[in-house]
């Protein structure tokens, strides 16, 4: 029969936080990167520190966006489910 779904038990990668924040942990990494760089520059802008490397922000970013990914896989997945409820 056409136009009938097969009754598997897999899950969608947007259920498990970890496969949700291996796929958005580029996007999260380089915006991270970017905004850690943008900080250096407004605080040199300031005067009340030296500008960041760009190879300086991305190798800070590395550790903390971690953190910045799960809240972000989240956020994401709470859309996901208001998305399907609705």
């Amino acid at each position: 029969m056409s136009g009938t779904r097969s009754p598997s038990k897999t899950a969608p990668a947007t259920e498990s936080l970890w496969k949700l924040g291996a796929i958005l942990w580029p996007f999260v990494a380089g915006a991270v990167a970017i905004n850690l760089f943008l900080l250096g520059l407004i605080f040199h802008a300031a005067g009340w520190a030296e500008a960041i490397a760009p190879v300086t922000a991305l190798l800070w970013a590395l550790p903390l966006s971690v953190p910045a990914t799960w809240a972000a896989a989240r956020w994401v997945r709470s859309l996901i489910r208001e998305a399907e409820e609705g």
